[in-house]
């Protein structure tokens, strides 16, 4: 038995076999070879492998997200049979005399460049499903079967770190939890593994080459992974894991129960999401809306810039399945560490204080456009609300308000229904918290991002793990900020939630009810949790001391 420490990101215990995630870049080198037909035998084999996987995938792809999103895959089977693509690899291996691996990366590049150069914007959008082909079968010509994205059994997910546009892909019914070489406590692994309930592990000193398959035990209350565990502690696990089960379901017996204190304070409790697979667990965990559907993984789960329609789907499906409930948006929030590469952000000095989110959207209106159209389309099928990231000033907002105001034009014009759409703002830097009380006077709400604003406030890059330490969402000046912002909505006559890390810290929750927080949105996971402490909590005589306590 191995026992490795490293530091935890979500508690909770997780058993079953190590899957380690293999990065989709492939270094490919030109050699020589002396068996040309071998050679192509070989590139034959490898794509014939492919277009199974992708049949695979794609009967998958139908039960989980229906025909039409699943229309990829066949797609890119039909790619790997076309004639041109075939006969170029195969060609420039006999001309050549070079490995199948240089042939395939050749005739990407050179497929990927015809159709980017070409005038149809459906073909140039067909240079990412070429890229995205090629690549899977240089994998496969690396000797690697394995699809690290699609495992037959729930596995615990090692990595040397995870990017957001990595762990958008997973399969999540498939993860028990994660475990990483780098990476951070706040980082986007972290979220995810909050969202999905589990485990997660950084910082873990651990051989990936040596421990994929081996069976293993994560143990996110001490911050340990064992690996290939003796009898005793598994057995001591397993009984960890029983109990987690039974708390769990203990929770389900508060479905249906109101978020109100015993003094009868209400709370909206909402949930956070990054995908429409999250919505069996929203509907699970009961919650009453959907308080940030991060919108910025639509785009990262893509080669190219998703379409109005496309993104209109994604937003109807919400919408509908939320059967009235409020479903709050958060537009595009890209840039810093959630990365794109068809959006040619180019690199930043510091890049959480760069080009990114609102500042994107407004400086590329066309983006913005093409993604509130499809919101306020998809708001004709249920109760969506707006709220626009990173905001610093009132000028961005009446600017906003005028792209919107173009929008609603537009879709009047066309004939396109539409519904009526609450518009708020994250508070996530000082200068919004610090203006408060301007904002307050053109929007419909305040959302409080708790991660970004630690980050300002403090001068800490949450992204950066040798500042752990450093990190303290507890911060005086942090809580102080938040109860400011409160206040100055209440005054306006518009309400303030919070969807950041601290609106599902336990310890925070009756500091949140003395401050007259009305919404807190967290992983759907964490609601039922929060609406314990809730239901139990009597404010009438404590309010005063909680704020003096924290404040």
């Amino acid at each position: 038995m191995e026992i490795l420490q490293g530091k935890s990101v979500f508690g909770g215990i997780a058993i079953g076999k190590i899957c380690v995630y293999q990065k989709e870049e492939q270094q490919v080198k030109r050699s020589k070879v002396d068996d040309v037909d071998k050679e192509i035998q070989r590139f034959r084999e490898a794509k014939d492998l492919a277009i199974t996987q992708l049949g695979q995938l794609y009967d998958k792809a139908v039960k989980e997200v229906g025909e039409s999103s699943a229309a990829i895959f066949e797609i890119h089977q039909m790619m790997l049979e076309d004639l041109d693509y075939v006969e170029s690899i195969e060609n420039i291996i006999k001309t050549q005399s070079v490995n199948a691996e240089f042939a395939v990366a050749e005739t990407s590049d050179n497929f990927q460049m015809i159709f980017a150069s070409m005038d149809d914007e459906y073909m140039r959008g067909r240079a990412a499903d070429v890229k995205d082909v090629s690549e899977r079968l240089l994998t496969i010509l690396h000797g690697n079967h394995k699809d690290a994205l699609h495992t037959a059994e729930p596995v615990i997910i090692a990595a040397d770190d995870l990017a957001p546009s990595e762990t958008v892909q997973l399969d999540k019914e498939k993860v028990l939890a994660f475990v990483t070489i780098h990476g951070s406590t706040n980082s986007h692994t972290a979220i995810l593994a909050k969202t999905m309930n589990i485990p997660a592990l950084i910082g873990v000193d651990i051989d990936l080459k040596a421990v994929d398959g081996k069976m293993a035990v994560v143990d996110g209350y001490e911050g340990r992974i064992y690996i290939e565990p003796d009898e005793g502690v598994l057995a001591e696990k397993q009984a960890k894991l029983q109990e987690d089960i039974e708390k769990r379901n203990l929770l389900q017996t508060l479905k249906g129960r109101e978020n109100v204190t015993l003094d009868g304070q209400k709370i909206m409790l909402y949930a956070n999401i990054g995908d429409i697979k999250d919505l069996g667990m929203v509907m699970q965990n009961d919650a009453g809306g959907i308080g940030l559907f991060r919108s910025e993984f639509i785009y990262l789960d893509k080669e190219t810039f998703p379409t109005e329609e496309e993104q209109f789907k994604v937003y109807k499906t919400v919408a509908e399945t939320m059967a009235g409930k409020r479903v709050i948006i958060r537009t595009l929030d890209i840039g810093a560490d959630k990365q794109a590469d068809y959006f040619n952000l180019g690199k930043e000095d510091n890049p959480a204080m760069g080009y990114r989110a609102i500042r994107i959207c407004l400086t590329q209106p066309e983006i913005f456009k093409t993604q509130l159209r499809a919101i306020f389309r998809a708001s004709a099928y249920g109760k969506i609300a707006i709220m626009y990231p990173m905001i610093t000033s009132v000028e961005e907002v009446l600017k906003i308000k005028e792209i919107v105001a173009e929008v609603k034009e537009e879709l009047t014009f066309q004939k396109i229904a539409f519904g009526e759409v609450e518009q708020g703002i994250m508070i996530e830097t000082p200068a919004a918290v610090m203006i408060s009380d301007l904002l307050a006077k053109e929007v419909d709400f305040f959302s409080i991002g708790t991660n970004d604003l630690t980050q300002y406030t403090l001068a800490i890059d949450r992204q950066n793990d040798k500042l752990d330490d450093f990190y303290n969402p507890h911060h005086k000046a942090v809580l102080r900020m938040i109860a400011k912002v409160v206040e100055n909505s209440h005054k306006e006559g518009i309400w303030t939630g919070i969807c950041g890390e601290l609106g599902a810290d336990p310890e925070l929750t009756k500091l949140f009810l003395a401050m007259g927080v009305d919404e807190l949105s967290v992983s759907p996971g964490r609601i039922l949790g929060l609406r314990k402490i809730i239901l139990e909590t009597n404010m009438e005589n404590c309010r005063e001391e909680i704020l003096a306590q924290y404040l």
